[in-house]
């Protein structure tokens, strides 16, 4: 069985629900989930929010802060989770914003990741730094990360 199938079986288990807001993984996350059988019991819904302006119509992402904090932050992840849960029947919420490159600058690096997870209690992010090990390796990662994450959330 593999990891995701695992996460499906272990949040069918618990009762819980999952919804995805992705930005730089373009829906990996939502595509891993959904390519189990059996996910529909679990996964109630995916938002590719690319664009701010999807950030903020779809989730409510404030714009003071992508304007004050850029879409690859902690804050932006924080309030995409939050959004994402607020905008959907799910029990966990999860986001992904990123720089999967090629690209970057000094100040936001290409390979720079950040994650939000939103549940009854409130929201979290944290940050990975992948490093410059290109576009979909970047992307990969971000998408294997988000499973684990996921799996901290149910367990």
């Amino acid at each position: 069985m593999t990891k995701t199938a695992e996460l499906v079986k272990l949040a069918r288990a618990k009762g819980q629900t999952l919804t995805t807001a992705e930005s730089c993984t373009g829906g990996m996350l939502s595509a891993a989930i959904t390519d189990v059988a059996g996910s529909s019991a679990i996964f109630d819904r995916g938002f590719v929010t690319y664009s701010n302006a999807a950030k903020v119509e779809m989730l409510g992402v404030r714009e003071t802060t992508l304007d004050q904090h850029g879409a690859v932050s902690e804050q932006v992840a924080t309030e995409m989770a939050s959004g994402a849960l607020a905008h959907s029947g799910a029990d966990i919420a999860i986001s992904i914003t990123g720089i999967a490159g090629p690209g970057g600058s000094d100040h936001k690096p290409e390979g720079r990741v950040c994650f939000g997870i939103a549940m009854s209690g409130g929201a979290t992010a944290t940050t990975m730094e992948f490093g410059a090990i290109g576009r979909e390796n970047v992307r990969l990662a971000a998408r294997d990360h988000g499973l684990a994450l996921l799996w901290d959330a149910l367990t």
